[in-house]
């Protein structure tokens, strides 16, 4: 059984509690970091890492942000806009469907925060994770149950990694029309299923998940 939280403990909006807590202690730079598209079927793991400024008003410049997934799309573009003028440092890390498959989504998603991590020009002194462990990253960490809705470095990069995964996914519905990636962004809707298995699955899928993993055996047979 995963591990749960208490509903007291999970503010109404993600707050600094936890940042304010590393800069108290002459921390200066902490990342929140945050993955998007772990669940799909399609497409790659997005992970993005975000260092806010050691500010205690931002709670007020940046409170509408939130879990992503709290958040319509022409909310997190606006706030995306915000973050990228606000942080002192962004970046956005992937690991594609291939290295999916071929590692397993754990250690993809893994690889995709690391490689958001090392892209950053600021390396942070401390890492906020939600609910995540980077087993290659020198920093000392914190992995947090609902990280995105108590942290708001954690907030702001589930929606760097939230926008940048969905607009590949358009482009992705380009290449590979006909599965309705726009709208479903590879998550596994009852449409994006119906298609699958009338079209078989297209190279943005993941091979080693259900249904694509049973339609392409079943065609081999």
């Amino acid at each position: 059984m995963p591990p749960r939280i208490s509903p007291d403990q999970i503010p109404g909006a993600p707050d600094l509690s936890f940042e304010i807590a590393h800069w108290d202690s002459g921390i200066t730079h902490i990342a929140g970091i945050d993955e998007a598209g772990r669940g799909a079927l399609a497409g790659p793991v997005a992970a993005a890492a975000v260092i806010l400024p050691n500010d205690r008003t931002l709670i007020n410049i940046l409170e509408g942000v939130r879990d992503s997934k709290e958040m319509t799309p022409s909310m997190r573009t606006i706030w995306k806009i915000q973050l990228q003028e606000v942080a002192l440092a962004w970046s956005v890390g992937l690991a594609s469907q291939f290295e999916i498959d071929n590692i397993g989504i754990l250690p993809a998603t893994h690889l995709a925060a690391q490689r958001a991590l090392d892209a950053l020009h600021i390396q942070p002194g401390h890492l906020l994770l939600d609910y995540l462990f980077l087993p290659d990253a020198n920093q000392p960490q914190t992995s947090l149950i609902k990280g995105d809705k108590r942290s708001l470095s954690i907030a702001a990069a589930s929606i760097f990694a939230k926008t940048t995964r969905d607009s590949l996914m358009c482009e992705l519905e380009t290449r590979y029309p006909g599965y309705g990636f726009t709208s479903h962004k590879g998550y596994g809707t009852k449409a994006h299923i119906k298609k699958l298995n009338e079209l078989g699955p297209s190279p943005a899928h993941r091979f080693t998940f259900h249904p694509a993993a049973e339609i392409t055996k079943k065609n081999r047979e």
